[in-house]
Formats: structure tokens, sequence, C-alpha cells
């Protein structure tokens, strides 16, 4: 055990941490307008939006990456556009890892921080709109002040869930050492090598961490809810 602790390469958790990083501040710039204009539209194509945002949850992450993979190959407009433009192959590199973690993490970004929006109450911010705000305006100053909650669970349930990605990572990134070769893939490489001492030290810093952050979100909400009670007493 020592020994495998000495030479434990934490490259593959570097890797993770920095793509939930980029992931998050990504998707979070991205799903504030997306769910703030969700949660105020009447519009027809709500559910149609609503269902594709939510679509990542029900697919099987094997047919999710391979649509990414198809989209994101050079033979595709998008691909072909970042590799002429830009030059740079979206699949198998960590800015393709990047972009299939924004799709597939979508819906733990949009949903928490549209429901957050929901519940404000309406009085409120048509007393902005009364005073003269703009949407912009409201949508900064009044509706995300008052969902510290939604945003928080948003930003750390996204974080957590891209950490834990496999299906969708492995299929868009491979297993390149220092580029695509996350924690989650590790520890599977792990366990068809039968290395089951290091594939368990791996997966239990992954199962301490989800606790922690898990347990970081339910302990910020219960004092949330409590300051929210002892006002309105």
């Amino acid at each position: 055990m020592i020994e495998v602790l000495q030479h434990l390469d934490l490259t593959p958790f570097v890797l993770s941490f920095k793509l939930a990083l980029f992931t998050t501040i990504i998707l979070f710039l991205l799903s504030v307008p997306l769910a703030w204009y969700l949660s105020q539209t009447d519009s027809e194509i709500k559910p149609f939006l609503e269902a594709m945002t939510a679509l990542p949850l029900v697919l099987p992450p094997s047919v999710l990456g391979f649509y990414i993979l198809i989209s994101l190959s050079t033979q595709s407009p998008i691909g072909a556009f970042f590799e002429e433009i830009f030059d740079i192959k979206l699949l198998f590199s960590f800015t393709g890892l990047v972009l299939a973690s924004c799709i597939y993490s979508l819906p733990f970004m949009v949903q928490p921080i549209q429901g957050g929006f929901e519940t404000l109450h309406r009085p409120m911010l048509e007393a902005s709109y009364i005073a003269g705000k703009s949407r912009f305006e409201t949508l900064l100053r009044v509706a995300l002040p008052n969902i510290k909650p939604a945003l928080l669970t948003g930003i750390i349930i996204t974080f957590a869930h891209t950490v834990g990605e496999f299906g969708v990572i492995l299929m868009v990134g491979g297993s390149i050492p220092h580029e695509t070769k996350v924690a989650s893939v590790a520890i599977y490489e792990m366990v068809e090598m039968m290395d089951y001492t290091a594939a368990h030290i791996y997966s239990a810093l992954m199962v301490l961490m989800s606790f922690l952050v898990l347990l970081g979100v339910y302990v910020f909400n219960a004092k949330q809810t409590a300051k929210i009670g002892r006002f309105h007493r």
C-alpha cells in the first residue's frame, strides 16, 4: 500500500479537476441566461428547449458520446471549422473533452438555477421593472442575489458530475496520458489490469470528494433555509 501511494500518479485527478473547472465556468455563463429565459417565458418553444436541455439526463452516455464523437470529427462542419480556423482537432484532445462535458453536464447547471428563478416572488421582479430596471439589471441585482442556494447547487453538482464522467469522456477523448486520461478513465484501466489496490485508492478519493461536495451543498442550503425561516418569524 505504501509503495502504491509513493508512486501514485495524480495527473488524472489534476486533469479531472481542470476539466471540471473549465466546464463549470462555461456552463455557468451559458446557463444563467438560458435558465432565466426558461423561468420567465410562456413561449410555445419552452417545452422543446427544456426537453433538449434535459436530454443528457436520460440518454445513455454511449449514445450521447457517439453523436458527440461524430459531431466533433474532422468530417463534420464543427470539427472541420475548428481545425481550419484554429488548427485544433477536437477529438482525443482536452478541448474536445471540454465541449463534450459542457453538453453532458448542461442539465445539472440549468435545472437548479431555473428552479431557483421559478421560486422568486413575481411582485419582487415586477417592482424592479416598475422602478425602471431593465431585464438584465433585474437579473443581476434582484434575481441572482436571491437564489444563492440554487446557484451553489448548480455549480457544485456540475463540478462533481464532470469529475466523475466516464462514458462520454472515454468515447470522445480516449485515454491519452496528460491530455485526456482523467481519473475515471484511469480507474477503469486499473481494473482492466487487475491493479485493484491502486483502483481502490483512486476510487476512495473520488468517493471522499463526492461526499464532501454533497455535504457542503446540504449544509449551506440548510443554513440558508434556517436564515429565511428566522427572517419570516
